[in-house]
Formats: C-alpha cells, sequence, structure tokens
C-alpha cells in the first residue's frame, strides 16, 4: 500500500465529505468528457445525504485517507457485486489512489466468494477499468438526475483460475 494514503472503512461521519468529493470531483474531473449541464446534473445526485449514509450501511465502503485524515476518494461494492462507486478527489488524480481502492474492493469481493463485479462506468473512468481487465458489455444512457448521460456497463471476473477449471470439468465431462 502507497505510505501516503491507507484504507478504512467509511463512518456516517463522514457524509458530509463524502458528498463534497464526489461533487467536486464529478463537477471538475467529469467535465473533461461530459457537459456542463451533465455534470451539474450528475453531481446534484450527491445532495440527498440519505442516500449516503444508506450505502455506508449497506455496502462494503472504503475510504483512502491522507496522512491528515482527509478523505482523497472512496468506493464501495454491494453484496450482489456490484461496484456502485470509485470516485478519488480532484486534487489527487494520478496519485495510484483508485487502484489501491480497487485493488481492496477486489480483495474483498475474492475473499467472499465474489467471482464477477459490474459497474457502471462512466466514460471517464472507462479507460481506468480497461487497463484493470474490465469488459464493456454494452454502452448505454443512465439517467443521473434528470439528464441521461452516456455510460458503460462493465465486468470483470475474478478467480480465474477456478473458471478454468469448472470449464475444463464441462469440457471432459467430470
Amino acid at each position: 500500500m502507497d505510505k501516503n494514503f491507507r484504507i478504512r472503512i467509511a463512518k456516517l461521519s463522514d457524509t458530509y465529505e463524502l458528498k463534497d468529493l464526489f461533487q467536486s470531483t464529478v463537477l471538475n474531473v467529469n467535465k473533461r468528457d461530459y457537459s456542463l449541464a451533465e455534470v451539474e446534473d450528475w453531481a446534484s445526485c450527491g445532495n440527498d445525504l440519505s442516500y449516503i449514509e444508506e450505502m455506508i450501511k449497506t455496502h462494503y465502503f472504503i475510504v483512502a485517507v491522507n496522512r491528515q485524515s482527509q478523505i482523497v476518494g472512496f468506493s464501495s461494492i454491494s453484496q450482489q457485486s456490484y461496484l456502485h462507486s470509485m470516485f478519488v478527489h480532484k486534487d489527487f488524480q494520478a496519485q495510484g489512489i483508485a487502484t489501491l481502492l480497487l485493488k481492496e474492493i477486489e480483495r474483498y469481493a475474492t475473499m467472499n466468494g465474489i467471482t464477477r463485479i459490474t459497474s457502471e462506468v462512466s466514460l471517464t473512468a472507462r479507460p481506468f477499468f480497461e487497463k484493470r481487465g474490465y469488459i464493456v458489455t454494452k454502452e448505454q444512457k443512465r439517467k443521473a438526475n434528470l439528464l441521461s448521460l452516456t455510460n458503460f456497463w462493465m465486468v470483470k471476473f475474478l478467480n480465474h483460475s477456478r473458471l478454468r477449471i469448472n470449464i475444463l470439468t464441462l469440457e471432459i465431462g467430470l
């Protein structure tokens, strides 16, 4: 793990900081791939703090913090293997934080018997996920708040050795 950042479980007391990080990232980072109207609409989805609190309670929800205990990124995965969120603070882009978060999410998934992770990934995040073995299964329009934005359903299969053994077993007829 990068010595400048550590991962911890999100707490309800993080809600306001998570809201601000999400909205600031969408408005500043995602604007390179989406229109102003689209990022403003998307960012408005963070206004409902109860939604963030519910996700903290029901998902494996982690945050990356720096040495000053500032949240610099977060990610969450549901029990149904849906990677719901992955956002890195606008001022901490390209420092390995998303990679650190994703490795922890995938470690958690593997430890909990999840063999496939699905996610809806933005235009901005697609190259990051593709470099880490995620495959686009379809392009779609997804309603943020009022507007529909382009994103991609992506999937990654974990624990390929077990998958290969199962396929081999089916082919041989064992």
